[in-house]
């Protein structure tokens, strides 16, 4: 089994150390295992749960939406209708923002070609 030092994640993962500390302390992020010189060392299933989180995050997914998320997983896979209710409903505001992205991204299209003709 792999175990990554906290430098390791935080460049895995682009969260820094004060983040992973965070997470560990509110549950969203189980305890992690420490080595006999008392340094933290996470796993592998760590790192992965954590690429989980930054996606949610970096979607928006508010901390307390992530951490329903995290108490279904660890509840057990009776819990994955309820998982993936949450997920869906995350995605469709996932897609609204992206299609409100869009709309932004043509105004500003639309802008550049306006000065581009001033010029």
């Amino acid at each position: 089994m792999s175990v990554y030092t906290p430098a390791e994640v935080v460049e895995e993962t682009g969260f820094t150390h004060d983040t992973l500390r965070y997470y560990e302390k509110i549950g969203l992020l189980q305890p992690v295992a420490r080595n006999g010189a008392g340094q933290r060392r996470f796993t592998e299933e760590q790192l992965d749960w954590l690429g989980t989180i930054r996606c949610l995050r970096d979607t928006g997914m508010p901390i307390a939406e992530m951490l329903r998320f995290a108490a279904l997983v660890r509840d057990g896979d009776h819990t994955i209708p309820d998982r993936i209710a949450l997920l869906q409903t995350h995605e469709v505001r996932v897609r609204e923002q992206i299609a409100t992205l869009r709309d932004r991204q043509r105004y500003i299209h639309g802008k550049i070609t306006y000065y581009r003709r001033l010029i």
